[in-house]
Protein backbone atom coordinates (compact mmCIF):
# COMPACT_ATOMS: atom_id res chain seq x y z
CA UNK A 1 0.00 0.00 0.00
CA UNK A 2 1.61 3.31 -1.19
CA UNK A 3 2.12 5.85 1.54
CA UNK A 4 -0.30 9.01 0.86
CA UNK A 5 2.16 11.98 -0.20
CA UNK A 6 3.64 14.54 2.05
CA UNK A 7 2.12 17.96 1.80
CA UNK A 8 4.07 20.36 0.64
CA UNK A 9 4.41 22.27 3.18
CA UNK A 10 4.88 19.19 5.52
CA UNK A 11 8.54 18.61 3.19
CA UNK A 12 10.07 22.50 3.39
CA UNK A 13 13.24 21.93 4.39
CA UNK A 14 15.83 25.25 4.59
CA UNK A 15 18.52 25.57 2.25
CA UNK A 16 22.03 25.26 4.31
CA UNK A 17 22.58 29.36 2.84
CA UNK A 18 19.19 30.36 4.19
CA UNK A 19 19.75 28.97 7.91
CA UNK A 20 22.75 31.24 7.77
CA UNK A 21 20.94 34.09 6.66
CA UNK A 22 18.18 33.47 9.52
CA UNK A 23 21.21 33.36 12.17
CA UNK A 24 22.65 36.38 10.68
CA UNK A 25 19.57 38.50 11.17
CA UNK A 26 18.73 37.28 14.60
CA UNK A 27 22.45 37.99 16.04
CA UNK A 28 22.83 41.29 13.91
CA UNK A 29 19.58 42.83 15.35
CA UNK A 30 20.12 41.29 18.88
CA UNK A 31 23.97 42.98 18.66
CA UNK A 32 22.10 46.22 16.85
CA UNK A 33 19.23 47.03 19.76
CA UNK A 34 21.69 46.28 22.29
CA UNK A 35 23.81 48.75 20.70
CA UNK A 36 20.85 50.59 20.72
CA UNK A 37 20.35 50.80 24.09
CA UNK A 38 23.56 50.91 25.68
CA UNK A 39 24.83 53.26 23.13
CA UNK A 40 22.20 56.23 23.84
CA UNK A 41 22.93 55.74 28.42
CA UNK A 42 26.26 56.23 27.80
CA UNK A 43 25.86 59.37 25.63
CA UNK A 44 23.13 60.78 28.01
CA UNK A 45 25.58 59.80 31.04
CA UNK A 46 28.61 61.27 30.07
CA UNK A 47 27.27 64.52 27.93
CA UNK A 48 24.06 64.99 28.95
CA UNK A 49 20.76 65.82 27.43
CA UNK A 50 21.82 68.20 24.82
CA UNK A 51 24.50 66.08 23.51
CA UNK A 52 21.54 62.92 23.64
CA UNK A 53 19.23 65.31 21.36
CA UNK A 54 22.04 65.84 19.13
CA UNK A 55 23.11 62.17 18.52
CA UNK A 56 19.50 61.40 18.37
CA UNK A 57 18.87 64.09 15.30
CA UNK A 58 22.24 63.27 13.15
CA UNK A 59 21.35 59.44 13.78
CA UNK A 60 18.08 59.95 12.47
CA UNK A 61 19.39 61.98 9.58
CA UNK A 62 22.30 59.27 8.72
CA UNK A 63 19.40 56.76 8.41
CA UNK A 64 17.47 58.81 6.08
CA UNK A 65 20.01 59.69 3.68
CA UNK A 66 22.24 56.45 3.97
CA UNK A 67 18.95 54.13 2.52
CA UNK A 68 18.46 55.34 -0.59
CA UNK A 69 22.08 56.32 -1.45
CA UNK A 70 23.63 53.08 -0.26
CA UNK A 71 20.58 50.57 -0.89
CA UNK A 72 22.09 50.51 -5.36
CA UNK A 73 25.26 48.52 -3.54
CA UNK A 74 22.93 45.57 -3.82
CA UNK A 75 21.85 45.46 -7.44
CA UNK A 76 25.39 46.04 -8.14
CA UNK A 77 28.21 43.76 -5.91
CA UNK A 78 26.06 40.72 -4.90
CA UNK A 79 23.43 40.89 -1.57
CA UNK A 80 25.18 38.24 0.42
CA UNK A 81 28.46 39.89 -0.05
CA UNK A 82 27.27 43.28 1.15
CA UNK A 83 25.87 41.10 4.13
CA UNK A 84 29.25 40.30 5.27
CA UNK A 85 30.93 43.35 4.50
CA UNK A 86 28.38 45.49 5.94
CA UNK A 87 28.63 43.02 9.30
CA UNK A 88 32.27 43.84 9.45
CA UNK A 89 31.41 47.17 8.84
CA UNK A 90 29.69 47.29 12.05
CA UNK A 91 31.87 44.82 13.89
CA UNK A 92 34.35 47.58 13.81
CA UNK A 93 31.76 50.31 14.46
CA UNK A 94 31.06 48.27 17.66
CA UNK A 95 34.56 47.90 18.37
CA UNK A 96 35.28 51.83 18.04
CA UNK A 97 32.46 53.01 20.41
CA UNK A 98 33.97 50.12 23.11
CA UNK A 99 37.20 51.44 22.66
CA UNK A 100 35.75 54.69 23.52
CA UNK A 101 33.97 53.89 26.49
CA UNK A 102 36.22 51.12 28.49
CA UNK A 103 39.42 53.90 28.18
CA UNK A 104 36.93 56.45 29.49
CA UNK A 105 37.39 59.27 26.41
CA UNK A 106 34.19 60.39 25.47
CA UNK A 107 33.64 62.54 22.35
CA UNK A 108 30.70 63.59 21.21
CA UNK A 109 32.72 64.29 17.57
CA UNK A 110 34.05 60.36 17.64
CA UNK A 111 30.49 59.08 18.89
CA UNK A 112 28.57 60.65 15.69
CA UNK A 113 31.42 59.71 13.50
CA UNK A 114 31.33 56.22 14.10
CA UNK A 115 27.39 56.54 14.30
CA UNK A 116 27.16 57.65 10.63
CA UNK A 117 29.71 54.57 9.66
CA UNK A 118 27.33 52.56 11.52
CA UNK A 119 24.11 53.66 10.19
CA UNK A 120 25.73 53.80 6.53
CA UNK A 121 27.05 50.16 7.55
CA UNK A 122 22.80 49.05 8.36
CA UNK A 123 21.78 50.72 5.29
CA UNK A 124 23.74 48.43 2.78
CA UNK A 125 22.80 45.26 4.98
CA UNK A 126 19.00 46.18 5.32
CA UNK A 127 17.47 46.21 1.78
CA UNK A 128 20.23 43.57 0.83
CA UNK A 129 19.21 40.68 3.81
CA UNK A 130 15.53 41.54 2.58
CA UNK A 131 15.73 40.87 -0.80
CA UNK A 132 18.16 38.52 -1.34
CA UNK A 133 15.89 35.90 0.48
CA UNK A 134 14.15 35.13 -3.25
CA UNK A 135 17.48 34.02 -4.35
CA UNK A 136 17.59 31.19 -1.78
CA UNK A 137 14.16 29.71 -1.77
CA UNK A 138 12.14 28.52 -4.86
CA UNK A 139 8.65 30.67 -5.12
CA UNK A 140 6.51 28.07 -3.99
CA UNK A 141 8.95 28.30 -0.31
CA UNK A 142 9.15 32.06 -0.59
CA UNK A 143 6.19 33.12 1.97
CA UNK A 144 6.99 30.53 4.64
CA UNK A 145 10.76 31.39 4.44
CA UNK A 146 9.88 35.27 4.86
CA UNK A 147 7.68 34.14 7.67
CA UNK A 148 11.20 32.83 9.33
CA UNK A 149 12.97 35.64 8.64
CA UNK A 150 10.65 38.31 10.39
CA UNK A 151 10.66 35.86 13.13
CA UNK A 152 14.40 35.54 13.70
CA UNK A 153 14.14 39.86 13.51
CA UNK A 154 11.08 38.98 15.98
CA UNK A 155 13.89 37.05 18.50
CA UNK A 156 16.50 40.07 18.16
CA UNK A 157 14.40 42.86 18.55
CA UNK A 158 12.88 40.76 21.74
CA UNK A 159 16.87 40.04 22.96
CA UNK A 160 18.72 42.52 22.40
CA UNK A 161 17.19 45.29 24.83
CA UNK A 162 17.04 42.38 27.12
CA UNK A 163 20.44 41.38 27.23
CA UNK A 164 21.87 45.35 26.95
CA UNK A 165 19.42 45.91 29.99
CA UNK A 166 21.01 43.17 31.97
CA UNK A 167 24.16 43.92 31.27
CA UNK A 168 24.58 47.59 31.93
CA UNK A 169 23.10 47.09 35.36
CA UNK A 170 25.75 44.15 36.56
CA UNK A 171 28.79 45.89 34.70
CA UNK A 172 28.00 48.79 33.36
CA UNK A 173 28.13 50.34 29.77
CA UNK A 174 31.29 49.56 28.87
CA UNK A 175 30.21 46.18 29.19
CA UNK A 176 27.05 46.49 27.06
CA UNK A 177 28.61 48.03 24.45
CA UNK A 178 31.56 44.99 24.55
CA UNK A 179 28.55 43.03 24.46
CA UNK A 180 27.39 45.32 21.41
CA UNK A 181 31.11 44.16 19.63
CA UNK A 182 30.75 40.33 20.56
CA UNK A 183 27.71 39.93 19.06
CA UNK A 184 28.26 41.83 15.55
CA UNK A 185 31.87 39.91 15.68
CA UNK A 186 29.45 36.57 15.73
CA UNK A 187 27.38 37.76 13.34
CA UNK A 188 30.03 39.05 10.64
CA UNK A 189 31.69 35.37 11.19
CA UNK A 190 28.00 33.94 10.60
CA UNK A 191 27.78 35.56 7.31
CA UNK A 192 31.10 34.54 6.16
CA UNK A 193 29.02 31.10 6.23
CA UNK A 194 26.68 32.54 3.89
CA UNK A 195 29.22 33.24 1.12
CA UNK A 196 30.29 29.45 1.26
CA UNK A 197 27.20 27.92 0.93
CA UNK A 198 25.00 28.41 -1.73
CA UNK A 199 27.73 31.04 -3.97
CA UNK A 200 26.89 33.91 -5.57
CA UNK A 201 24.47 33.87 -8.24
CA UNK A 202 26.64 34.80 -11.83
CA UNK A 203 25.65 38.45 -12.80
CA UNK A 204 23.19 38.49 -16.34
CA UNK A 205 23.52 40.58 -18.93
CA UNK A 206 20.35 42.62 -17.53
CA UNK A 207 22.49 42.84 -14.17
CA UNK A 208 25.57 44.82 -15.87
CA UNK A 209 26.64 47.17 -13.73
CA UNK A 210 25.05 50.72 -13.94
CA UNK A 211 26.25 54.53 -13.11
CA UNK A 212 25.99 55.36 -9.94
CA UNK A 213 22.99 57.57 -10.28
CA UNK A 214 21.04 55.91 -12.66
CA UNK A 215 20.75 53.19 -10.34
CA UNK A 216 20.19 55.35 -7.58
CA UNK A 217 17.39 57.47 -9.73
CA UNK A 218 16.28 54.13 -11.39
CA UNK A 219 14.26 52.91 -8.23
CA UNK A 220 12.48 55.70 -7.57
CA UNK A 221 11.72 56.07 -11.08
CA UNK A 222 10.24 52.81 -11.78
CA UNK A 223 8.35 52.51 -8.43
CA UNK A 224 6.41 56.08 -9.41
CA UNK A 225 6.24 54.58 -13.03
CA UNK A 226 3.83 51.65 -11.99
CA UNK A 227 0.82 53.06 -10.57
CA UNK A 228 0.08 49.89 -8.23
CA UNK A 229 3.71 50.48 -6.67
CA UNK A 230 3.11 53.94 -6.73
CA UNK A 231 -0.29 54.31 -5.14
CA UNK A 232 0.71 51.25 -2.64
CA UNK A 233 3.51 53.79 -1.32
CA UNK A 234 2.00 56.51 -0.97
CA UNK A 235 -1.03 54.38 1.35
CA UNK A 236 1.93 52.80 3.00
CA UNK A 237 3.37 55.95 3.75
CA UNK A 238 0.17 57.41 5.03
CA UNK A 239 -0.12 54.11 7.59
CA UNK A 240 3.10 54.04 8.61
CA UNK A 241 2.96 57.87 9.32
CA UNK A 242 0.47 57.36 12.23
CA UNK A 243 1.13 53.65 13.54
CA UNK A 244 5.11 54.20 14.04
CA UNK A 245 4.40 57.15 15.89
CA UNK A 246 2.02 54.92 18.10
CA UNK A 247 4.31 52.25 18.28
CA UNK A 248 7.18 54.96 19.19
CA UNK A 249 7.24 58.35 20.68
CA UNK A 250 3.29 58.06 22.20
CA UNK A 251 3.77 54.69 23.90
CA UNK A 252 6.04 56.19 26.79
CA UNK A 253 3.82 58.94 26.68
CA UNK A 254 0.85 56.62 27.31
CA UNK A 255 2.50 54.48 30.05
CA UNK A 256 3.75 58.24 31.99
CA UNK A 257 0.20 59.20 31.77
CA UNK A 258 -1.14 55.76 33.06
CA UNK A 259 1.49 56.65 36.32
CA UNK A 260 3.19 53.45 35.22
CA UNK A 261 6.67 53.15 35.88
CA UNK A 262 9.52 51.85 33.64
CA UNK A 263 9.34 48.36 33.80
CA UNK A 264 5.76 48.76 31.68
CA UNK A 265 7.07 50.48 28.71
CA UNK A 266 9.70 47.50 28.60
CA UNK A 267 6.62 44.81 29.00
CA UNK A 268 4.76 47.21 26.47
CA UNK A 269 7.79 46.90 24.09
CA UNK A 270 7.86 43.13 24.48
CA UNK A 271 4.26 43.08 23.86
CA UNK A 272 4.38 44.73 20.34
CA UNK A 273 7.80 41.86 19.66
CA UNK A 274 5.56 39.13 20.48
CA UNK A 275 2.39 39.84 18.60
CA UNK A 276 4.97 40.29 15.84
CA UNK A 277 6.66 36.99 16.76
CA UNK A 278 3.02 35.87 16.74
CA UNK A 279 2.29 36.48 12.96
CA UNK A 280 5.64 35.57 11.33
CA UNK A 281 5.64 32.30 13.26
CA UNK A 282 2.77 31.16 11.16
CA UNK A 283 -0.49 32.98 12.51
CA UNK A 284 -0.38 35.41 8.89
CA UNK A 285 -0.11 32.56 7.04
CA UNK A 286 -3.01 30.69 8.45
CA UNK A 287 -4.98 33.92 8.07
CA UNK A 288 -4.04 33.70 4.18
CA UNK A 289 -4.64 30.38 3.36
CA UNK A 290 -8.53 30.81 5.57
CA UNK A 291 -8.97 33.83 4.03
CA UNK A 292 -6.69 35.11 1.56
CA UNK A 293 -4.60 37.55 0.89
CA UNK A 294 -6.34 40.74 0.22
CA UNK A 295 -8.71 39.92 3.51
CA UNK A 296 -5.58 39.16 5.35
CA UNK A 297 -4.20 42.40 4.40
CA UNK A 298 -7.59 44.39 4.98
CA UNK A 299 -8.01 42.81 7.99
CA UNK A 300 -4.60 43.94 9.95
CA UNK A 301 -4.62 47.31 8.99
CA UNK A 302 -8.35 47.39 10.19
CA UNK A 303 -6.34 45.86 13.54
CA UNK A 304 -4.09 48.75 13.81
CA UNK A 305 -7.08 51.41 13.67
CA UNK A 306 -8.85 49.04 16.42
CA UNK A 307 -5.37 49.11 18.89
CA UNK A 308 -5.03 52.52 18.24
CA UNK A 309 -8.29 53.57 19.13
CA UNK A 310 -7.95 51.42 21.66
CA UNK A 311 -4.67 52.96 23.48
CA UNK A 312 -6.39 56.88 23.41
CA UNK A 313 -9.15 55.13 25.60
CA UNK A 314 -7.51 52.80 28.26
CA UNK A 315 -6.62 53.73 31.64
CA UNK A 316 -5.38 50.31 33.01
CA UNK A 317 -2.16 48.83 32.46
CA UNK A 318 -2.76 45.37 32.17
CA UNK A 319 -4.84 45.98 28.84
CA UNK A 320 -2.41 47.90 27.22
CA UNK A 321 -0.64 44.64 26.50
CA UNK A 322 -3.27 42.55 24.60
CA UNK A 323 -3.65 45.59 22.51
CA UNK A 324 -0.10 46.08 21.73
CA UNK A 325 -0.07 42.93 21.15
CA UNK A 326 -2.92 43.08 18.31
CA UNK A 327 -0.44 46.02 17.19
CA UNK A 328 2.38 44.16 16.94
CA UNK A 329 0.86 40.88 15.00
CA UNK A 330 -1.42 43.46 12.44
CA UNK A 331 1.94 45.31 11.48
CA UNK A 332 3.91 42.41 10.79
CA UNK A 333 0.70 40.45 8.70
CA UNK A 334 0.43 43.46 6.45
CA UNK A 335 4.33 43.66 5.79
CA UNK A 336 4.21 39.76 5.38
CA UNK A 337 1.19 39.20 3.01
CA UNK A 338 2.36 42.59 0.62
CA UNK A 339 6.45 41.57 0.65
CA UNK A 340 6.47 38.41 -0.59
CA UNK A 341 4.14 39.02 -3.40
CA UNK A 342 6.20 42.40 -4.39
CA UNK A 343 9.67 40.16 -3.79
CA UNK A 344 8.48 37.70 -6.58
CA UNK A 345 6.87 40.41 -8.82
CA UNK A 346 10.32 42.20 -9.17
CA UNK A 347 13.15 41.07 -11.15
CA UNK A 348 15.79 39.74 -8.78
CA UNK A 349 18.38 42.91 -10.06
CA UNK A 350 16.04 45.40 -9.16
CA UNK A 351 14.53 43.99 -5.40
CA UNK A 352 17.26 45.68 -3.23
CA UNK A 353 16.83 49.28 -4.65
CA UNK A 354 12.88 48.86 -4.67
CA UNK A 355 13.27 47.35 -1.30
CA UNK A 356 15.78 50.27 -0.46
CA UNK A 357 12.56 52.66 -1.55
CA UNK A 358 9.76 51.06 0.79
CA UNK A 359 12.22 51.53 3.73
CA UNK A 360 12.97 54.88 3.37
CA UNK A 361 9.20 55.88 2.84
CA UNK A 362 8.81 53.82 6.31
CA UNK A 363 11.81 55.88 7.52
CA UNK A 364 10.52 59.07 6.37
CA UNK A 365 6.99 58.61 8.23
CA UNK A 366 9.09 57.66 11.24
CA UNK A 367 10.95 61.11 10.79
CA UNK A 368 8.47 62.94 10.43
CA UNK A 369 6.19 61.13 13.19
CA UNK A 370 7.59 62.73 15.84
CA UNK A 371 7.74 66.15 14.25
CA UNK A 372 3.89 65.96 14.13
CA UNK A 373 3.35 64.66 18.09
CA UNK A 374 5.73 67.56 18.75
CA UNK A 375 3.64 69.95 17.04
CA UNK A 376 0.05 68.05 18.57
CA UNK A 377 1.26 68.05 22.14
CA UNK A 378 1.31 71.87 22.46
CA UNK A 379 -2.64 71.62 21.42
CA UNK A 380 -4.20 67.87 23.31
CA UNK A 381 -2.81 64.99 25.01
CA UNK A 382 -1.58 61.71 24.18
CA UNK A 383 -5.15 60.19 24.43
CA UNK A 384 -6.29 62.76 21.83
CA UNK A 385 -3.04 61.94 19.68
CA UNK A 386 -3.93 58.36 19.49
CA UNK A 387 -7.35 59.22 18.04
CA UNK A 388 -5.81 60.75 16.18
CA UNK A 389 -3.51 58.12 15.29
CA UNK A 390 -6.23 55.96 14.67
CA UNK A 391 -8.50 58.11 12.64
CA UNK A 392 -5.21 58.90 10.15
CA UNK A 393 -4.58 54.88 9.53
CA UNK A 394 -8.42 54.50 9.16
CA UNK A 395 -7.42 57.12 6.11
CA UNK A 396 -4.94 55.05 5.34
CA UNK A 397 -7.10 51.78 5.11
CA UNK A 398 -9.37 53.52 2.89
CA UNK A 399 -6.38 54.02 0.35
CA UNK A 400 -5.30 50.65 0.63
CA UNK A 401 -9.20 49.88 -0.79
CA UNK A 402 -8.58 52.13 -3.65
CA UNK A 403 -5.24 51.17 -4.70
CA UNK A 404 -5.73 49.96 -8.40
CA UNK A 405 -5.19 45.97 -8.66
CA UNK A 406 -4.48 46.12 -5.29
CA UNK A 407 -7.08 42.79 -4.33
CA UNK A 408 -5.78 41.35 -7.78
CA UNK A 409 -2.63 41.31 -7.16
CA UNK A 410 -2.25 39.68 -4.12
CA UNK A 411 -5.02 37.18 -5.50
CA UNK A 412 -2.29 35.86 -7.85
CA UNK A 413 -0.17 32.49 -6.72
CA UNK A 414 2.85 32.33 -6.30
CA UNK A 415 3.84 31.13 -10.16
CA UNK A 416 2.06 33.72 -11.44
CA UNK A 417 3.44 36.53 -9.37
CA UNK A 418 7.09 35.55 -10.23
CA UNK A 419 8.56 38.17 -12.58
CA UNK A 420 4.61 39.39 -13.17
CA UNK A 421 5.91 43.56 -12.68
CA UNK A 422 8.99 43.16 -15.97
CA UNK A 423 5.69 40.73 -17.62
CA UNK A 424 3.56 44.04 -17.53
CA UNK A 425 6.06 46.84 -17.35
CA UNK A 426 8.77 45.42 -20.03
CA UNK A 427 10.42 48.65 -20.48
CA UNK A 428 10.71 49.73 -16.92
CA UNK A 429 13.39 46.90 -16.18
CA UNK A 430 16.77 47.22 -18.47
Amino acid sequence: MNASPVPPERRFALPVAMRWLLGCDALMLTAWRAGQVALPWWVLQAGGARHLALYAVSAGAMSLLAMPLLAPLGDRFGKRRLVALGLWAMALQAGGLAALCLTGRYSLAGVLLLTAWGMGAFAVITPAALSVTPELLPPAQLTRGLGLQKSAQAVGRVLGPVLAGSVLGVAGVGMALALYLGLMLVAAAMAQQLLRHGGLPPPTAGEAPRAWWQALRSGWQVKWAMPLERYWTLATFVVSLFVQLGMGLLLPLKVQSLGLGGGWLGACEAALAVGALAAALGGSGALVRRWGRPATSYGALAGQVLALAALAVLRQGPWLLPVLALLGASVTAVQLVGQTQRLLAVPPHYRARLTAVNLTVMQAAAALGPALAGWGLQHAGVDALYAGAALGTLLGLGAYLCIPGYRAFLSLPAEAAQGVYQRRHPGLFR
